[in-house]
């Protein structure tokens, strides 16, 4: 799968819809661009030559131009012979169309020129826009020619959308996908990741008519879900009161989300020990800093002393509106376009998900109301998002993911975050709440009181109310938050480990705490940012973040762009072997607890078999740090013949690999 994670969209529209200008902001990250011009003729024109000319002042020096010109098939040639750093917009097909009945060229089969360009199209390797007039619109022409027109314009139109990624029709400037890119086939060069298998292809999960939205993501070959009901209020379960690991899932709707959940924690001694044996590997200087949090998290997660990187993560982003104050300042739009770009696979987060070789689950949530004027949703939708959520990250696990990375892009969600915080935790919204940063760096001051005077007010409205998690969501929180929410649940009931970064994780894992304790241990902070509602957010939930660079990428973003380190971190961390200093003797796995023991000191040695280097040929198993687990293969060139199996009998229930479930009291 290519890095920007799509390979073909067909931009209809009518004249002077916007649909061209659209069109090149799909491909305006591109760091080249062939434009293929269809048009013939007009050069008598001067209205004709102007509308050119207008193009032509739109597009970047760095794009080149081709023209088709009247031979129809020297498109279909130049996208069969296009390479995979190739990206090539086309405008337009009513052009080429034209070119195809031009009387010149009849009498000529024009269905089998139209079944080779969406060949073509089907078959490249190139990231192509093609841009078409839509004409279905308007009424039948009254002249043969352009009834003509219309019937091959049309038949190309749907031959084309067919052999497409994706489909966007553009009215009045506004875009609206008709078919949304799924997973598309890898025709492009792969992302060269440090994973064995390759990235996994993207899931997008588009929205449902329905208030309450559809139950379940939808699969990659479903366009869109059918409306669904909300889902009627189950019973609950005697199963919240038995184990954990019998805990059903909540898409059997045998449970209900309530406070007091028993999710699983992560292993209370893995964690620690992994920590401890970075303090004995084969390291040059004093170890790995504030980064050791993440190795000890996965050690934690993965019930194992020596984590491994995680391989294959999903992002999923949840994109919801909110209404009144907490929007002011926002642009829309411009959020709509970068979910859009999200949904593409391109944009910021695409094209980080795509170097980190993760795929991308993207929700869209019925719009939240204005906070200040009253609760933001209904209580039947509260549940129902929150169930929602919990299915996303079972269909995660189920698909093979082994970590989950929260992002959110949305209108009022610092709004709506701010307003959890303070509602939870009693922290002074107005030092809690992010200024307003306009584009170009400019930040709007007035917007910032405005939502600053809707979270006060919206404070001062549920002073008297309840502030269990579901009314908290119910008040201020919205869908969007909900959504979150439920991925932090369904993800602790499945052992799944969560990257969090921005508001809309932080107010979910504040919500979520007071449902179920646990799921704050199956988080990681990557990246503190420079958001001080994140930071209080964090140190509320006794997050400490891995790094702090002081990026502010959105969103989503800051853990993504961490997510390398991270990764090279928990390879070497896995990898490295005991630092020879700390050898019994040269070849051994490690000091081990009879090392310290004086005791233990004057038993004999187990009795191995010297290698062809002097060295024993197997190592006891029983490191202090539960480091040492066979023979010293990584360390000194010591011998793998066989390894020496005389740990203590009363380690063996206890190792890091087999960790107990409970967590200490300390670390609930």
């Amino acid at each position: 799968m290519s890095e920007d994670r799509w390979n073909t969209v067909l931009v209809l529209g009518g004249i002077r819809s916007g649909k061209s200008a659209f069109a090149e902001a799909l491909v305006a990250d591109a760091p080249a661009v062939r434009y293929v011009a269809t048009a013939v003729g007009g050069e008598d024109d001067p209205e004709w030559l102007a509308r050119i000319e207008e193009h032509q002042r739109r597009r970047p020096q760095s794009w080149s131009t081709e023209e088709t010109g009247a031979d129809p098939t020297a498109l279909t040639e130049l996208l069969s012979s296009a390479g995979p750093e190739d990206t090539l917009l086309v405008d337009d097909l009513g052009g080429w169309v034209a070119a195809v009945l031009d009387p010149a060229r009849q009498p000529n089969d024009d269905e089998a020129d139209v079944t080779a360009l969406a060949a073509a199209v089907r078959a490249c390797r190139a990231r192509v826009v093609l841009v078409s007039p839509e004409v279905g619109l308007s009424l039948v022409p009254v002249t043969p020619v352009g009834r003509a027109f219309a019937d091959a314009l049309g038949t190309t139109n749907q031959a084309l959308a067919a052999a497409c990624d994706g489909v966007v029709l553009v009215v009045a400037g506004q875009p609206t996908w008709l078919k949304r890119v799924t997973a598309a086939a890898p025709r492009r060069a792969p992302v060269v990741t440090a994973t064995p298998a390759p990235p996994p292809p993207p899931v997008f999960v588009t929205p449902a008519a329905d208030p309450a939205f559809a139950t379940a993501p939808v699969e990659a070959t479903v366009v869109a879900p059918p409306a669904a009901d909300p889902l009627p209020e189950p019973p609950v379960s005697d199963a919240l009161d038995g184990s954990t690991m019998s805990l059903p899932l909540v898409s059997s709707g045998l449970t209900r989300i309530q406070p007091g959940m028993d999710l699983p924690l992560p292993s209370s001694e893995a964690g620690p020990d992994a920590r401890d044996r970075l303090g004995l590997v084969d390291l040059p200087g004093a170890g790995l800093g504030m980064v050791a949090e993440a190795v000890e998290f996965a050690a934690a997660t993965q019930d194992t002393t020596s984590p491994q990187p995680w391989s294959s993560v999903r992002v999923v982003v949840i994109s919801g509106r909110h209404g009144g104050g907490a929007a002011a300042g926002a642009d829309p739009l411009d959020v709509e376009r970068r979910v859009a770009e999200t949904e593409l696979g391109i944009g910021l987060l695409g094209r980080l998900a795509g170097q980190a070789g993760a795929d991308l689950a993207v929700l869209r949530v019925q719009a939240s109301g204005a906070m200040e004027d009253g609760p933001v949703t209904e209580a039947h939708a509260v549940e129902t998002a929150l169930r929602q959520g919990w299915q996303l990250a079972d269909e995660a696990t189920d698909a093979g993911r082994d970590a989950l990375l929260l992002a959110g892009i949305g209108v009022g969600v610092e709004a709506a975050a701010t307003a959890v915080l303070a509602a939870t935790t009693g922290a002074e919204a107005a030092t809690a709440l992010p200024r307003v940063l306009l584009p170009g760096g400019r930040f709007d001051d007035h917007a910032w009181m405005v939502r600053c005077a809707a979270v006060r007010d919206a404070l001062h409205r549920i002073r008297q109310e309840p502030r269990g998690a579901h009314d908290i969501l119910r008040e201020i929180g919205g869908l969007d938050l909900a959504v979150a929410t439920g991925v932090l649940l369904g993800a602790a009931a499945r052992r799944l480990p969560v990257l969090i970064d921005g508001p809309l994780g932080i107010a979910a894992g504040l919500v979520a705490r007071d449902l179920a304790g646990q799921t704050r241990h199956w988080c990681l902070l990557p990246e503190a940012g420079t958001l001080a509602l994140v930071k209080q957010g964090a140190d509320v939930l006794g997050l400490t973040p891995v790094l702090e660079l002081g990026l502010d990428l959105g969103e989503g973003a800051n853990a993504l762009a961490a997510l390398p380190m991270l990764r090279t971190v928990l390879g070497l961390a896995a990898s490295l072997p005991v630092h020879p200093a700390l050898l019994a003797e040269p070849g051994d796995g490690g000091l081990t607890e009879e090392d310290d023991d004086p005791e233990a000191a004057d038993e004999p040695a187990t009795a191995t078999a010297p290698d062809g280097f002097g060295n024993p040929a197997g190592a006891a198993e029983g490191s202090a740090a539960g480091v040492a687990q066979g023979s010293a293969a990584g360390v000194a060139g010591g011998s793998v013949a066989g390894a020496a199996e005389e740990s203590p009998a009363g380690r063996d229930g206890d190792s890091a690999a087999g960790g107990v479930e409970d967590g200490a009291a300390g670390r609930s």
